[in-house]
């Protein structure tokens, strides 16, 4: 299989299904967006704090995957199957952030992001998960998207920001705490 098909050259895509579509639209933007997320997800993974998550972080990216093959199809597309979400995912990361909670302190304030190279790593995941959301939501304002979807990414971005204060805890970081100046 060729990597390059030249039919992409006029500005078009295609989803699954066959329909061609600008690159510029939102529902390219929403699947494009949610691929950006994944890769940074892949960099999260790669952090040595993060060792003993790279199994949850891969199964978070197979559920990226499954998001993006059901935003680059067609709303009607009954040709191919597609992977399923479930609850359970969701249900997942809240365990998950309900462990990494009985570690933390409490939050008290707002958290600027940084402190340590694979903290911040992790923020950029999280401002791109909710920049994801914010596109499929856009998309399900003109087309119908699966609400799974949204909660999904609603949920991952809080995992995110989770993730970021365990591991500035387990690299013994600096959390600094946001102090507005009035």
């Amino acid at each position: 299989m060729k990597i390059y098909t030249k039919t992409g050259d006029s500005g078009t895509t295609a989803l699954i299904g066959g329909t061609r579509l600008s690159k510029a639209h939102i529902r390219i933007d929403a699947y494009g967006t949610v691929d950006e997320l994944n890769s940074y997800i892949g960099l999260l993974r790669d952090q040595n704090v993060n060792t003993s998550r790279r199994d949850l972080l891969k199964e978070i990216q197979d559920r990226l995957f499954t998001i993006g093959s059901h935003l680059a199809s067609e709303p009607d597309q009954t040709r191919k199957k597609l992977p399923d979400l479930h609850e359970a995912d969701i249900t997942l990361l809240e365990t998950e952030m309900d462990a990494m909670d009985a570690k933390l302190p409490a939050l008290r304030a707002f958290v600027l992001p940084g402190g340590h190279e694979s903290v911040s790593f992790g923020h950029v995941a999280r401002t791109v998960c909710r920049r994801a959301e914010r596109a499929v939501i856009l998309l399900h304002e003109h087309e119908a998207v699966e609400e799974i979807v949204i909660r999904y990414l609603n949920r991952l971005s809080d995992y995110l920001f989770m993730l970021c204060r365990m591991m500035t805890q387990e690299l013994g970081a600096e959390e600094v705490a946001w102090k507005a100046r009035l």
